[in-house]
């Protein structure tokens, strides 16, 4: 028996059209491959969409591939992931599934205090899914979590989280493994990696969702998992084009211009992606003096598929203030005034309206997204914007 196990398609996540494309394509190429395997079921592990409610085009795309899988008599089994999870609970993952293209596997009952995830049974497997959810909310829930046991039957637990073994360094909650009911298969979704631990398994995602994962992962995958095979996992990479990485590190962001074009007229860049990331800190300059549309154009030139630039790292050398403080309990203001001295503009008139609406504090139950959608209204206001 054999089953595909996809996670983080993230259909229509993609700003860019022409990555928004790849995107798509390689979720085509992973359905064809799954049909061209003859696999007896799909799984995917959260996030096929990148939102709860994505464009209406998206959705229509969608549907014809999953209609391909439906006349190959292949069903597809899934869960939400934390992008296309609605505290609702209503989603177009239930449009699909009304149309019979797929099945959502996260049906529980809670009984004291625990929740008991029921079996989708099909051929043998019981398939097992628990949803993710924004911000990690869903792992207390895991800790709760056991199985309504399938006797004799091959058992997948399908889950969108993050587990301990996998989290690394980075500060955040994660489910113990040791906490999580027994099962033959964990298919994981939600980290962007391809991860083997034991039997649980990230498969990576489709297609990279960013800069980083593009220069990290260059191209998605998935597994194909085969229970009676000597070796059961095959990693299935989805690679459509070559990713050239190109790092400029700039200090007089005047002649920048010239000199990435010049670095980039030593690329073979004919159909690929192209990462530009520029780096440095900046003197007497700054970021808007690079013409990025300029270098677009020449990029386009040569042939390049697309081209997407990272700034991050570009700085502005700090404004140094020579200046003394006479009066300790109004240094701000002292400061503010300096500075304006030095940097006349009419920006300066709103300097200590901002200061005075980032001093604004979080309210005893205010959550963080709506005491940050608060100070940002405060600042467009004063800003005109």
């Amino acid at each position: 028996m054999k089953f595909a196990h996809l996670a983080d398609v993230h259909l229509g996540g993609w700003k860019q059209q022409p990555l928004q494309d790849l995107n798509f394509q390689s979720f085509q190429i992973a359905v064809r491959k799954c049909i061209s395997e003859k696999v007896n079921f799909v799984l995917i592990a959260g996030d096929l969409f990148d939102s709860a409610y994505p464009p209406i085009e998206i959705l229509k795309e969608t549907f014809s591939e999953f209609r391909k899988l439906n006349d190959a008599k292949i069903p597809v089994f899934l869960i939400a992931g934390s992008h296309d999870y609605s505290v609702s609970g209503k989603t177009f993952l239930d449009v699909l599934e009304k149309a019979g293209f797929c099945k959502n596997v996260a049906k529980s009952d809670v009984v004291e205090n625990r929740i008991l995830l029921n079996p989708t049974v099909h051929e043998g497997f019981a398939i097992y899914g628990y949803p993710g959810k924004k911000s990690g909310l869903e792992i207390p829930d895991l800790r709760k979590i056991k199985l309504n046991d399938a006797p004799g039957m091959f058992k997948i637990l399908m889950l969108h989280t993050t587990i301990d073994k996998a989290k690394g360094s980075l500060p955040i909650d994660a489910i113990e493994t040791e906490r999580l009911p027994q099962a033959d298969y964990y298919a994981l979704g939600h980290l962007h990696i391809d991860m083997q631990y034991e039997n649980f398994i990230y498969p990576g995602p489709i297609f990279p969702n960013n800069f980083q994962e593009l220069e990290d992962l260059e191209c998605g995958s998935f597994y194909i998992v085969d229970t009676e095979a000597e070796k059961a996992l095959r990693k299935i990479s989805l690679k459509i084009k070559e990713v050239e990485v190109v790092t400029m590190h700039i200090k007089n962001a005047l002649v920048a211009t010239a000199e990435i074009i010049e670095e980039l007229k030593q690329r073979d860049l004919e159909d690929k992606i192209l990462l530009l990331r520029v780096v440095g800190e900046l003197e007497n300059s700054k970021n808007s003096d690079i013409k990025f549309q300029e270098i677009k154009e020449f990029v386009e030139g040569k042939g390049a598929y697309f081209m997407l630039k990272n700034t991050h790292g570009l700085k502005t050398k700090e404004i140094e203030l020579d200046f003394e403080i006479n009066d300790s309990e109004n240094v701000e203001a002292e400061t503010i005034e300096s500075y304006s001295k030095e940097n006349p503009s009419e920006f300066n008139n709103q300097i200590g309206e901002l200061m005075n609406s980032l001093s604004i504090e979080k309210q005893e139950g205010e959550t963080t997204e709506s005491f940050v959608n608060r100070l940002m209204e405060e600042s467009k206001k004063i800003l005109k914007f």
